[in-house]
């Protein structure tokens, strides 16, 4: 095993949430608000309280092969996951906070197992057809949460590499469509590609679809 057995993000919440009657409670946490190029990703997950993966944490914090790793053993032991995401264009068309929360209803909404209770980070919860609740910095602290932050991030990743193959032209695989110094000349000397979000600087009134 790679990854730090000691686990930032703990379960107490989810315990809380047992005794109350609040069960099955997801963990929701999204990827890919930043970025100049690529979906908005979203995973919700239900994990079960008996196999509840060992070194969970804010996936920012992992390392790639923790996050992959940890992502197999999620993807094995947990009750109910769903992923979904939203694209390029549907970020254009609504703005990205609206493309956020329409992927977290979408994560939710495609779970399995329906919950009674969602856990989110942040501080901007999506409405949705069961009790929500917002925590801030949640991906580092609630079990559930860093799960889906890991299932979200690493399902990303992904996408954006088979972006790169492509568009190799952008080195999506590198920097993740994030506005790095070398995506930004890319993008000044090939013009944006298709998957990169014309509504966001410095595309947004230079180039259109």
């Amino acid at each position: 095993m790679f990854h730090n057995p000691a686990m930032p993000a703990d379960f107490s919440r989810e315990t809380l949430a047992i005794a109350a009657g609040r069960w099955p409670l997801a963990g929701v946490d999204e990827v890919g608000r930043g970025p100049l190029a690529g979906p908005v990703v979203a995973a919700a997950v239900i994990l079960d309280p008996a196999r509840v993966p060992d070194g969970l944490d804010d996936s920012k914090k992992l390392t790639a092969a923790i996050r992959e790793e940890l992502f197999a053993e999620i993807m094995e032991k947990a009750l109910a996951v769903s992923i979904a995401s939203a694209t390029a264009i549907e970020i254009d068309t609504v703005n990205i906070r609206q493309a956020t929360l329409l992927t977290m209803r979408r994560a939710v909404a495609g779970l399995p197992l329906a919950p009674l209770h969602a856990l989110v980070d942040g501080n901007d919860p999506p409405k949705l057809g069961c009790g929500c609740e917002a925590i801030i910095q949640g991906d580092g602290a609630v079990a559930s949460i860093a799960a889906a932050s890991i299932v979200a991030k690493v399902t990303r990743d992904r996408m954006m590499a088979r972006l790169c193959r492509r568009y190799p032209a952008y080195g999506f695989s590198d920097h993740v469509g994030y506005a790095t110094p070398r995506h930004r000349r890319a993008i000044a000397e090939n013009g944006p590609c298709p998957e990169h979000r014309y509504s966001f600087a410095p595309i947004k009134g230079v180039w259109s679809r």
